[in-house]
């Protein structure tokens, strides 16, 4: 047969299982739209973490529970605030909480990771008006906000101010934040996370805060382990 066909200057069609073909995306399928947002998603957060972190995972059981309940219900996530000294790996498992949220596929996702030094220092006057103010309103309209080393920063009454309107309209709209601290979020023997943000902060954050995780352990960059 095949000879004839070439004869004629035709080529044989070789039969073709379909069980072979490879199965074609389907756009409607709710499993791809699915993972067509988590692609989306974790790509937006590895834009926005820096390569230290790019592997991070959440693996404690209180973090991982804050992200799986900030990616069911956003507005009902409230805060997760980390503490504890430098090094347990709080900044860590702040960023795991973030790839954990992206990696489910949410509707949406926009994030924002700053250090609190960092934060302080582009909100501070410049001789370009308005940037200043443009500023604190895209860090407190963002939907996720990691506000990393609060508390580091010498603090003023402008320090005071300005993480006040910052924590009371991401309080105010149930907007989710992630907070890390050297500072214990209380203490009655020493310095705490309320001294340095104020009663105003202080009271709004008791109320934010859904989930606090203190963090104890050696340093892990001198070859510590967090608990």
């Amino acid at each position: 047969m095949e000879r004839i066909l070439a004869a004629k200057g035709l080529q044989a069609v070789p039969d073709v299982n379909p069980a072979d073909e490879a199965p074609e995306e389907n756009p409607g399928d709710r499993e791809w739209h699915c993972r067509a947002r988590a692609d989306y998603a974790v790509s937006r957060w590895q834009r926005a973490t820096p390569p230290r972190f790019r592997d991070a995972e959440a693996t404690l059981p209180e973090v991982v529970s804050w992200a799986d309940r900030a990616l069911t219900d956003n507005a009902a996530a409230g805060a997760l605030l980390l503490t504890g000294l430098t090094g347990t790996g709080k900044t860590h498992q702040a960023y795991g909480a973030l790839r954990r949220i992206a990696a489910g596929g949410p509707d949406r996702f926009e994030l924002i990771a700053v250090n609190s030094a960092d934060m302080y220092g582009n909100l501070r006057p410049s001789q370009v008006m308005g940037a200043a103010e443009h500023e604190l309103q895209r860090l407190s309209r963002v939907q996720y906000l990691l506000l990393d080393d609060l508390g580091t920063a010498k603090t003023s009454e402008w320090t005071e101010e300005v993480t006040y309107r910052l924590i009371n309209f991401r309080y105010n709209h149930c907007l989710p934040t992630i907070i890390t601290s050297n500072l214990p979020a209380r203490d009655e023997n020493g310095p705490d996370l309320s001294d340095f943000v104020g009663a105003r902060v202080a009271s709004r954050l008791a109320e934010m805060v859904t989930t606090l995780v203190p963090m104890i352990g050696a340093d892990r960059r001198r070859g510590g382990r967090a608990a």
